[in-house]
């Protein structure tokens, strides 16, 4: 396969969405973890292997804007008024340009921000016909129910002859299976000539991007078609499309993870994200939510009812052979070393776990440090928030937290120190050393009885 890195890309992402029914631009709403903008980047920068990308957005959506801005290097060009997808592909007009001047021959694909599954193999089948000498290749899909999809209409010798939108089609172009996905690869040195040429003489009074098949056709220039399954092409355009398409996206996580050798006892009961990785003999109960910047080490076990989420700037790593849950959730943050165990009803936050330290039981421990082999008992609590500003909580190799104690950050309890049950620690532990922190048991002789015979009398 042809090295793609001069290919360009130009990402329509200015669509309004309002059938999504949401105050969310429709391109920051999720599928496996990531915003739908997101997906189409990632095909982009990784699959194709090119920064060159541009990107047409809505100069008012700021939280879309800020998204592709730290995730991409891509040109961002403003659609301000809303005049269909020629229009919106124009306003790249200078990176399409510089695209054209850099290498005439190469492709232009154009590409949808809502339509996330098509495949990088797929891609490059578009463009290995414009680098064979086609000037304008459209990907075309055979859907079971064409609806009101635009007709791709072909000849004999399979030349794309016109791309005819529903509305403006006669009744034998709708008879016609073939349909349009949207996207498109161009020759860069006659896209910009054929996107001056198009008008907005159409039902709509929009100027259509697939009004340039038969601007080309006029010009003298090789158009086709190539074909994909009607899956890659799915546009999300309301909140049924949005979880239609949430659980076609996971099941090929769950399958991707299932064939690298993680074993789901119940697949479709786990839900994953994006930029999760999982190692091989990782085995998953049921009912387990993974999202985010979370790698799980071989040998692990995440059990029922778990919930482990992380940022990108604060990831988790659960270590190899260590054991999670159930009802376990882990925050961003939370690092386990080997061997660990993180119990029913516990819940961690930027912590540290060193090898084979565990946490068994209905604790909090969060901005801690925990040392190797370190046990802390049912109930623990490490208070490192004052309302203000939070706090660091060490707990040394070896250690032992009692059960039902208050660690009050800043705070170390030393390698081997001990805390009795139910304490309230506010000062450092020594190392080896026992703190304690109760009122002085009282026993009142037959109080119990007493009391009984007053209140029954």
């Amino acid at each position: 396969m042809t090295e793609f890195s001069n290919v360009s890309c130009v990402i329509l992402a200015a669509g309004k969405g309002t059938r999504m029914k949401s105050k969310i631009h429709k391109m920051m709403h999720q599928v496996g973890g990531i915003p739908l903008v997101g997906h189409v980047l990632n095909l982009c920068k990784n699959g194709l292997n090119t920064n060159n990308i541009a990107v047409v957005a809505d100069p008012n959506e700021i939280p879309t804007l800020d998204y592709i801005k730290e995730n991409s290097n891509s040109v961002i060009s403003f659609q301000v008024d809303k005049l269909g997808t020629g229009h919106a592909v124009l306003v790249a007009k200078n990176e399409i340009n510089a695209a054209a001047q850099k290498d005439p021959e190469s492709a232009v694909l154009i590409l949808y921000a809502d339509t996330p599954f098509v495949k990088v193999d797929t891609l490059n089948l578009l463009i290995d016909k414009v680098s064979s000498g086609q000037d304008v290749v459209v990907l075309g899909f055979e859907p079971i129910d064409a609806a009101q999809y635009g007709r791709l209409l072909i000849n004999d010798a399979g030349d794309l002859l016109a791309i005819r939108e529903y509305k403006d089609a006669t009744e034998d172009e709708r008879n016609v299976g073939l349909c349009n996905s949207g996207i498109m690869a161009f020759k860069a040195k006659h896209l910009v000539k054929m996107l001056e040429k198009i008008n907005n003489k159409n039902a709509s009074g929009e100027y259509y991007l697939t009004d340039c098949v038969e601007i080309a056709r006029k010009m003298g220039l090789n158009t086709s078609v190539t074909i994909c399954s009607e899956v890659e092409t799915l546009g999300i355009n309301d909140k049924v499309q949005l979880a239609e398409a949430e659980a076609i996206y996971q099941n090929m996580l769950r399958e991707k993870m299932m064939r690298n050798g993680v074993t789901l006892i119940d697949p479709s009961s786990v839900y994953l994200s994006v930029n999760v990785k999982i190692e091989s003999d990782v085995i998953i109960e049921p009912s387990v939510v993974i999202n985010g910047y979370v790698t799980i080490k071989s040998g692990a076990r995440i059990l029922a009812f778990s919930h482990i989420e992380a940022s990108q700037k604060n990831p988790i790593i659960i270590g190899e052979n260590s054991n999670i849950g159930p009802f376990a959730r882990l925050r961003e943050g939370s690092q386990l070393g080997k061997n660990c165990k993180i119990g029913n009803f516990v819940e961690t936050k930027k912590t540290i776990v060193e090898d084979g330290a565990k946490i068994n039981h209905l604790s909090y421990i969060g901005d801690t440090f925990v040392g190797e082999k370190a046990n802390i008992g049912a109930g623990t609590i490490t208070c490192n928030y004052d309302g203000f500003n939070k706090f660091k909580t060490i707990i040394g190799k070896g250690a032992f937290i009692g059960s039902n104690s208050s660690l009050v950050a800043p705070i170390t309890i030393a390698d081997g120190g001990y805390v009795g049950s139910g304490s309230v620690i506010t000062k450092d532990v020594s190392a080896d050393s026992l703190a304690v922190t109760r009122a002085k048991q009282v026993e009142i002789k037959h109080w119990a009885k007493k009391f009984r015979q007053k209140n029954n009398s």
